[in-house]
């Protein structure tokens, strides 16, 4: 029987309206927001591609994507470098618009509830929980790069 983990690390980043909940692993790293390349006929989720150590991200907005908001202020914004977990070579790292610098959390089973049934979440997101008094989203990041492909396809 393999033993899993008691406790991980995480990270609380903060989005227009809300949190995202992510395990730290995922985060590659976290930069300054710039003007990102707009890609012709995408979604408003999607906000462009950003030029990131010679990749060319696509740069997305969760609470737009899943309907929790219509717009992003982007003034003080930062961007959330994250690694694919498709294996699609296209889309090694992709990256999420965030509201100020991601804060580090250890999660346990006691600590992470889900809230409510799920059925509504809003696409692109996994589950609704609760970290201890925290209200977070965990984002489903598969069906993200799935729609991500498909937008971009003829881009």
């Amino acid at each position: 029987m393999v033993d899993l983990p008691r406790e991980i690390r995480g990270v609380m980043i903060p989005v227009t309206g809300g949190r995202v909940l992510l395990p730290n692993a995922t985060v590659a790293e976290v930069i300054t927001y710039t003007q990102p390349e707009k890609i012709e006929g995408a979604p408003a989720w999607l906000l462009g591609r950003l030029s990131w150590r010679g990749w060319r991200l696509p740069l997305f907005s969760l609470p737009v994507l899943a309907g929790h908001a219509s717009e992003e202020d982007t003034r003080n914004a930062r961007v959330t470098v994250l690694k694919g977990l498709s294996g699609n070579a296209k889309i090694p790292f992709l990256a999420m618009l965030a509201q100020g610098f991601p804060r580090l959390t250890t999660i346990t089973s006691e600590l992470l509830l889900t809230t409510g049934d799920n059925t509504e979440v809003g696409p692109g997101v996994h589950s609704e929980v609760l970290v201890r008094d925290d209200h977070a989203v965990i984002p489903d990041l598969g069906a993200i790069e799935r729609m991500i492909a498909e937008a971009t396809a003829t881009a």
